[in-house]
C-alpha cells in the first residue's frame, strides 16, 4: 500500500500558473481598472477634466507599478487594459482643461 502524494491545481487558474496568492498584485488590477474606468469615463465630458485627468495620471502609475511587480498572465492582462484606459482618459483630461483647471 503505497501511498502517492498527487499536487492538486486549483479548480479555475486563469493563467495564474505558480498556485500562490497575489494579494498585492490582485489590489493593484483592481485599483488600476476602476480608475481606468473613472477615467475614460469622466473624458467624455468637457467639464470633468480635472477627475480625468487626475484618476488617468494615478491610474497610469499604479498599473505601472502592478506591471513591474506581476507575476502571471492573469494579472498583466488586466493590468494593460486598466493603463490604456487610464492613458485615454487621462489624454482627453489634459486637452480639456489639464491637471489644474488650464490654469
Amino acid at each position: 500500500m503505497a501511498q502517492t502524494t498527487q499536487t492538486r491545481r486549483p479548480a479555475v487558474s486563469l493563467l495564474a500558473t505558480d498556485g500562490r496568492p497575489h494579494p498585492l498584485q490582485d489590489t493593484l488590477v483592481a485599483v488600476t481598472v476602476v480608475l481606468g474606468l473613472i477615467a475614460f469615463v469622466t473624458a467624455m465630458f468637457h467639464s470633468l477634466h480635472l477627475i480625468s485627468s487626475w484618476t488617468g495620471l494615478i491610474g497610469i502609475l499604479t498599473g505601472a507599478y502592478g506591471q513591474y511587480i506581476s507575476a502571471t498572465t492573469r494579472e498583466r492582462f488586466p493590468l494593460i487594459l486598466g493603463i490604456g484606459a487610464s492613458a485615454i482618459g487621462f489624454y482627453l483630461g489634459m486637452a480639456h482643461g489639464g491637471l489644474f483647471g488650464g490654469l
